[in-house]
């Protein structure tokens, strides 16, 4: 039986619109846990919000089809992490798939010596990522260029740590709950951190618990899914959560069937009484329009508009 051709294997792909919440396993990369995704879904679309490495595990929203469009919201949110950081013991990733650099040491410490330390972290503080990172320069990611025997210099970059919990310690390795913005580096934060105590430090294992706004998230497994298509399509559908899901933090705007229209077709409107600010749009079906911003001139662009089927923008 011969092998169907990339035409035909295009056109077996389905419009189908929503955000996975996928809990992403161990050992594969993000950009995997998405093709696996949109496999399983036969998405025509798909894109996930921001990178997990191999090492770790956890929540990874994947957006398909309009949902592509929030991605880079998500990409942007507040996250939370539960690491495992491996005291005197420093790696050239900064994490436990690098190779050992140096062994020192681990001074004795209680949990107060500890926590001390992490309050160092807290708040806006200038963190350098790591060499082997996905950054690119020049169009090459850093990890290319560690790989290649490169000297890697990269700058510090502003990064919000908003909490951090000490929730194990047992002399040489401390487990975390870490509270960040975007941009942080767990691996980085165990560098620094076993940096400040004098031994050095490295990641041995990281999970992120969840993104905002999906802060108690129902995560699926990569099997959970696959035994759902298996039951069809309809009981895998079952597990998206609508584009609305993603963008609780915006202020909802209901429009009435003009200003839809105008909306829909991507025109300007008038919004003398809304703040400046972006805001999820609605018609008067509560089908999910666009996400427009309201300027302080007192209308209301589009910046992004939905193409959802009726069933597909109404906020569950």
């Amino acid at each position: 039986m011969s092998r169907p051709s990339k035409r035909q294997f295009r056109r077996a792909r389905r419009d189908v619109h929503g955000i996975v919440l996928l809990d992403k396993p161990l050992g594969i990369s993000s950009n995997q846990a998405l093709l696996a995704v949109r496999g399983i879904f036969q998405a025509a679309k798909a894109g996930h919000t921001g990178s997990l490495d191999p090492l770790a595990s956890g929540l990874l929203p994947i957006c398909l089809g309009e949902a592509t469009k929030v991605a880079g919201l998500l990409l942007g949110s507040r996250k939370a992490y539960e690491a495992e950081c491996w005291l005197g013991v420093t790696t050239n990733t900064d994490d436990g798939e690098g190779q050992v650099v140096e062994r020192k040491p681990v001074p004795e410490m209680d949990q107060n010596t500890v926590s001390g330390h992490l309050e160092a972290f807290i708040g806006s503080i200038d963190q350098i990522p790591p060499a082997y990172s996905a950054l690119k320069r020049d169009g090459v990611p850093m990890y290319v260029r560690a790989r290649r025997g490169e000297d890697i210099e990269l700058q510090p970059r502003p990064v919000q740590i908003h909490a951090i919990e000490l929730l194990q310690f047992d002399g040489e390795r401390l487990r975390l709950r870490v509270e960040c913005g975007s941009g942080t580096y767990i691996r980085s934060l165990a560098r620094d951190l076993g940096a400040r105590i004098g031994c050095g430090a490295h990641l041995s294992a990281l999970r992120r618990i969840w993104v905002q706004p999906f802060r108690d998230p129902q995560m699926h497994t990569l099997e959970d899914l696959r035994e759902r298509a298996g039951q069809g399509l309809a009981d895998l559908d079952a597990v998206l959560l609508p584009i609305d899901k993603g963008l609780q933090t915006l202020t909802r705007m209901d429009l009435d069937a003009s200003q839809a229209a105008a909306i829909s077709h991507g025109q300007t409107i008038p919004s003398p009484e809304m703040k400046a600010g972006m805001y999820r749009v609605y018609d008067p079906q509560g089908r999910l329009l666009a996400l427009a911003q309201a300027g302080p001139e007192g209308l209301l662009r589009v910046q992004r508009g939905f193409n959802l089927p009726p069933e597909a923008g109404i906020d569950a």
